[in-house]
């Protein structure tokens, strides 16, 4: 007779994947794994597989529950700079404010911890880089057909530099910088971007 789990994986799942997003795989203890699901070792392995395995299901459901609907709405989103200066802005608050305030970007938390080493994250992480980068991409390439940008910007250029800075804002934001702090950098850097205007004669 097949084994009937008596709980919710996806529930389990999110529980663990709030856990390591705020303190991140190598800290977070399987006790406290299991507190917070309530749930003993034996069924989320046996569900999940090891700690590692646990880590792995709970990045990918961060980034397709958090990072890939962002990053759709912005690719979708031809406005140009607006709908970058309206990402940024969502993530400033999100960052700062709400339930998830203090925590950065489970992603972002993950490059700069040991949890990078491990080839599988890694591929994740490499995956969560390339799918911002062509995010910003594409709404650079919208503001430059709205001559928002000058005509000879590099967008790759100008998409790495903004997921530089978004990186920035993930790792500030959790060492404790305000959102005043935040939305002040960013206005400089897109700023920067703009294309020049006549002066007036």
């Amino acid at each position: 007779m097949p084994d009937i789990k008596h709980f919710d994986p996806d529930v389990a799942l999110e529980r663990v994947e709030r856990l390591f997003w705020e303190r991140g795989m190598e800290t977070a203890s399987i006790q406290e794994i299991t507190a917070a699901t309530g749930l003993n070792r034996s069924s989320l392995y046996a569900t999940f597989g090891d700690k590692r395995e646990l880590y792995l299901a709970a990045l990918r459901r961060y980034l397709s529950h958090h990072a890939q609907p962002a990053f759709r709405e912005l690719a979708r989103d031809d406005r140009g700079i607006p709908a970058i200066q309206d990402f940024f802005a969502g993530l400033i608050d999100v960052r700062c404010s709400g339930e998830y305030a203090g925590w950065g970007c489970m992603v972002v938390n993950a490059q700069v911890s040991g949890e990078r080493n491990d080839p599988a994250v890694r591929a994740k992480l490499d995956e969560h880089d390339q799918w911002l980068h062509e995010a910003l991409r594409t709404a650079l390439e919208s503001a430059r057909r709205r001559g928002q940008l000058p005509a000879d910007t590099s967008t790759d250029a100008a998409a790495d530099a903004l997921v530089l800075l978004a990186y920035g804002v993930n790792l500030r934001s959790r060492a404790g910088a305000g959102p005043g702090t935040l939305h002040r950098a960013v206005a400089e850097v897109l700023a920067s971007f703009a294309a020049e205007r006549a002066a007036p004669e």
